[in-house]
């Protein structure tokens, strides 16, 4: 791996101290901001990047990169409901997503639920967007067949014409996602492959409790 000099040092620093159970917040949210910070705070690319997995009808998985754009009691992104991940999402509501922080040797996991978030969410987001995304969320027709480039760059002229000097308001197909955690897994690199890894599970009788056991590497 390659990086810099900040980066490789403090990766070599929490490979050293290694994860502990002290070191963790009872909330799984609160120790996913932690981390969070801590990879913005030395500058690692696109810290909001996380793999979200589903499964099709034909229980065939299938993963991709998004952003993360929300964090509340769940782990929020917003697409094209009528691409694949949104039809998964939305006929099988399970969903697992990874924050893969490979130069710190981190991961952060999580499993759970899939809800839609409301409209006013999804509206305040769409208008914070910037005007040529919002375009593109109307001139792509996200995960169909389209001829060439050609056709897709002549269907955003023709968007950006139809909005012309109007607010793009937001397509009523494309919103927002929320993944619920229920299981959380931690992982920070060791040498050896000795790796330390915590997972968070919920108590199955009261969803507000979290127990915290150690796994095998």
């Amino acid at each position: 791996m390659s990086a810099s000099p900040e980066i490789d040092e403090r990766r070599r620093l929490l490979q050293a101290r290694g994860l502990h159970r002290a070191d963790l917040d009872p909330d799984p949210v609160a120790q996913f901001q932690r981390w969070f910070d801590e990879a913005v705070e030395v500058g690692l690319h696109e810290t909001e990047a996380m793999i979200v997995s589903s499964v099709g009808e034909d229980e065939m998985p299938s993963s991709r990169y998004v952003l993360l754009r929300g964090l509340d009691h769940g782990f929020v992104f917003f697409t094209d409901r009528d691409s694949r991940k949104g039809g998964e999402l939305d006929s099988r509501p399970q969903a697992a997503i990874c924050f893969p922080w490979h130069l710190l040797s981190r991961q952060f996991r999580v499993n759970g639920p899939v809800e839609r978030v409301s409209d006013d969410e999804s509206d305040a987001y769409f208008e914070s967007r910037p005007r040529g995304s919002q375009i593109a969320a109307w001139a792509s027709n996200q995960s169909e067949v389209i001829g060439s480039r050609a056709a897709l760059e002549a269907r955003f002229a023709q968007t950006e014409a139809r909005f012309a000097g109007v607010e793009v308001p937001r397509p009523s197909n494309w919103g927002g996602y929320r993944i619920v955690p229920v299981e959380v897994e931690v992982w920070q690199g060791r040498p050896d492959r000795l790796h330390d890894r915590f997972r968070y599970s919920r108590d199955a009788d009261d969803p507000t409790v979290w127990h915290l056991d150690r796994l095998n590497p």
